[in-house]
């Protein structure tokens, strides 16, 4: 289901948790549970996947991650604050080592000028404290190609602090 360079990224992900002894969360919106799918597709993930959060809604991602109605109201569901409010949140909920958050615009409706279709923002958490942020403007390269892409850079961000 997964093309062979993802699937050796997830595998990657992994082998460095397993070497840490870490579980992990993912917390999605406009990928819709596709980086949990990533890794699960790899037979034996379950004993480093605990679960993914899938928060399309605002709604969801108050109740299932806490995230505040002020972060959403103040800067929208896309944006850095909500990415590591989603992150932290995971990370609380499920009581893992590692979550990874993501919401974006993946198109091809729903940009703005302000936020255009591509634009996507991740934030990934680790239970010792460090946070990575990071923004990807991919563009309108369609629907699929943003999603595909921000699974990738999705387990880049877990692998770079499983490492």
């Amino acid at each position: 289901m997964i093309d062979a360079p993802t699937r050796a990224l997830a595998e990657r992900v992994l082998a460095a948790c397993r070497a840490r002894t870490w579980t992990l969360a993912t917390a999605e919106s406009c990928t819709g549970g596709l980086v949990a799918g990533a890794l699960t597709e790899i037979a034996g993930s379950s004993d480093v996947v605990d679960r993914g959060f899938v928060t399309y809604s605002n709604a969801a991602k108050m109740a299932m991650l806490g995230v505040p109605e002020t972060t959403l109201a103040a800067h929208g569901a896309v944006s850095k604050p909500t990415a590591e409010a989603m992150a932290k949140g995971a990370l609380a909920r499920a009581g893992v080592d590692l979550t990874v958050a993501i919401t974006g615009v993946a198109g091809p409706g729903g940009g703005s000028a302000e936020k255009p279709v591509g634009l996507v923002h991740f934030a990934a958490a680790a239970k010792d404290g460090r946070l990575i942020r990071r923004e990807k403007r991919y563009g309108d390269i369609g629907r699929s190609e943003v999603r595909r892409l921000s699974v990738i850079e999705a387990l880049n961000l877990m692998l770079e602090l499983a490492a």
